[in-house]
């Protein structure tokens, strides 16, 4: 975190006493603010913050701080909070470095975040995952590491580039910025009480940090309670107002996600909004979020604001995005609260009730004002090393998406994902289906798109083919390397000469998202960092990402967020049905299944 990290409190302590008792002068106060009190959940007025050395001296009437060389700064009465923190992020998905995505996220009032790099693990372990804690940490916004946790997601039912054990674990827990584990996806894992599961929550549990979670599965009978029992302390996948009480009722921490595909906070609030619980345990977070939504919209001051439209008092709700986070990831003690002690990571708001944040303040330092940042961010840098990812063993021809039907069938029935706008998780759907000349070929008039799935970090080029509905997909293909949570090339498209040349595009990028039609590329976004993200500015990301949603809307699909609805068509640990690599996966079930249902007859 740099100069913006301040100073250890034991370091400057005394100096922080000699402040607020006068003897010596802050390097900022700012007065005249009404002040979000989150420990009492209370809006004080008339206070003043004293600032010194990073860190606050003094909250309350903080005349006798100032000195000739103390910078004032009267908030007329606006709304003082603390600096928001996210508690799940994979920066990943905002397809910019952490450096792009600070940028992105500074100016919304987004002070801290505890990201999970989950994506880039899956494509250079240990490696991709120190770049970016190493790249953190010379930024204004304090960036917090999770491990990831389940590199590959689904062992057996995928291939990734990598893998995290307990070694790996072990090492990353001693990096200092690390406080915990990132989300235990391999739920059934956890329940089978499988050794390597364990193993790596041991490491985690060992050393005193937190082990985040990711159950997707109903919250009815003894699932859950063994998933907690096993040390899993929070989690991200609730989606129904149910899910939350449960949760909260056995003494897990959960978080209420808004991100850019899925708008989960409309329902997940009810359990607040509807049954009055305690907001103690309930958190905010993003989880992905797209550049041009973080452009438009913002980060956590939006899903803030949805909260609050959703009924939930504003205090309680920035309370829910502050002091609660601070407290689940344990350093409450240094962040997350305007006390005495703390970092000064502040914002001031016009409008509390509208989340309108004007300005921005890191360890007592202006970086922000009236949505523009007021400092520039160190550039990324990766190494060559993490470039050209995409490594197939030959360029694809339209006859690697051929699909076979049985033998000597005029009809055949199809198992076909079906995806639903603006939620995580698939259906399966069995469709009959013509068969002509021994193949099946996606029908765009009944909205059934082909999709296929090729692994592309050893050279390998093992592919598996689906089908896929809820695109509304007329015409042409787009492809993606960033295909949760192995990252393989993930290609969908309505015809098998697309569906080649737009692989064969992002193979020639080193990765990204493409959109292709007769063949003619529509858009492109070029994510050569690990085929996951890109070091240009976050505005030309996000206006690349724009063009791309054009070029969807070409195609015929009308969807919000379909890139990141698509990206989630290979993940093998959210129900119902996905595709890898490897083939088709019954998540519930954890195994494999046939695209022709009657050949498992």
């Amino acid at each position: 975190m740099g100069c913006f990290s301040g100073n250890k409190l034991s370091d400057v302590a005394q100096h922080l006493v000699d402040v607020a008792m006068g003897r010596k002068y802050a390097d900022l106060v700012i007065q005249k603010a009404r002040l979000v009190n989150v420990h009492s959940a209370e809006i004080l007025p008339n206070i003043d913050v004293a600032v010194v050395a990073g860190r606050i001296a003094l909250v309350g009437d903080a005349c006798h701080t100032i000195g000739p060389e103390t910078t004032v700064i009267d908030a007329g009465n606006m709304i003082l909070v603390p600096g928001f923190l996210d508690g799940h992020i994979h920066v990943e998905s905002s397809m910019v470095t952490v450096s792009g995505f600070a940028q992105a996220v500074l100016p919304h009032g987004t002070t801290a975040i505890f990201m999970d790099p989950h994506e880039i693990a899956n494509v250079f372990g240990l490696e991709g995952i120190r770049l970016m804690h190493e790249e953190g940490k010379n930024l204004p916004l304090r960036v917090f590491t999770t491990v990831p946790s389940c590199v590959p997601a689904a062992p057996g039912l995928e291939d990734t580039g990598a893998v995290i054990g307990p070694t790996e674990v072990r090492e990353a827990m001693s990096w200092e910025g690390v406080v915990g584990l990132g989300e235990m996806m391999n739920f059934p894992g956890v329940l089978a009480n499988d050794h390597a599961v364990h193993a790596i929550i041991k490491e985690t549990l060992d050393v005193g940090k937190v082990v985040t979670g990711h159950y997707a599965l109903p919250t009815d009978g003894p699932g859950l309670q063994a998933y907690i029992a096993a040390g899993v302390t929070s989690c991200h996948e609730s989606v129904h107002k149910d899910d939350v009480l449960e949760k909260v009722r056995s003494g897990m921490f959960v978080m209420l996600r808004e991100g850019s595909a899925w708008h989960d906070v409309k329902e997940t609030i009810r359990a607040i909004t509807e049954h009055n619980i305690d907001t103690s345990f309930c958190l905010l977070c993003s989880d992905d979020t797209h550049p041009d939504t973080l452009l438009q919209q913002g980060h956590l001051n939006h899903v803030i604001l949805r909260a609050i439209q959703e009924g939930v008092n504003p205090v309680r709700a920035i309370q829910m995005a502050t002091i609660n986070t601070a407290r689940y990831f344990k350093v409450d003690h240094e962040l997350g609260s305007i006390a005495p002690g703390k970092y000064a990571d502040m914002l001031l708001l016009s409008d509390l009730a509208r989340v309108k944040v004007e300005q921005v303040f890191i360890a007592g330092v202006p970086v922000a004002k009236e949505g523009k940042l007021l400092l520039n961010l160190p550039a990324s840098s990766y190494p060559e090393s993490v470039r050209n990812s995409v490594r197939l063993p030959k360029p694809l021809v339209a006859a690697d998406f051929q699909v076979k039907a049985p033998a000597c069938k005029e009809n055949v029935t199809l198992r076909v994902i079906q995806i639903e706008e603006a939620q995580v998780g698939t259906k399966e759907l069995l469709l009959s289906v013509p068969a002509a000349n021994g193949t099946v070929a996606a029908d765009p008039a009944k909205d059934l798109a082909k999709v296929a799935v090729f692994e592309r970090h050893s050279g390998c080029g093992e592919g598996a083919l689906g089908f896929v509905t809820g695109f509304g997909l007329t015409a042409g293909a787009v492809a993606s390397t960033v295909a949760h949570d192995s990252h393989n090339l993930l290609i969908v498209g309505t015809n098998d000469d697309d569906m080649a040349m737009a692989g064969n595009i992002l193979a020639e990028h080193g990765g990204g998202m493409v959109a292709v039609l007769a063949g003619e590329v529509l858009a492109l976004v070029a994510l050569p960092v690990a085929g996951l993200m890109s070091n240009r500015p976050v505005k030309e990301v996000a206006a690349a990402v724009s063009s791309l949603a054009k070029a969807w809307r070409t195609l015929g699909c009308k969807l919000v967020s379909p890139f990141m609805t698509m990206a989630l068509l290979s993940l093998p640990v959210i129900p119902e049905l996905r595709l890898t690599n490897r083939g088709l996966i019954n998540v519930a079930a954890f195994s494999f299944v046939s695209l022709f249902p009657e050949d498992s007859l």
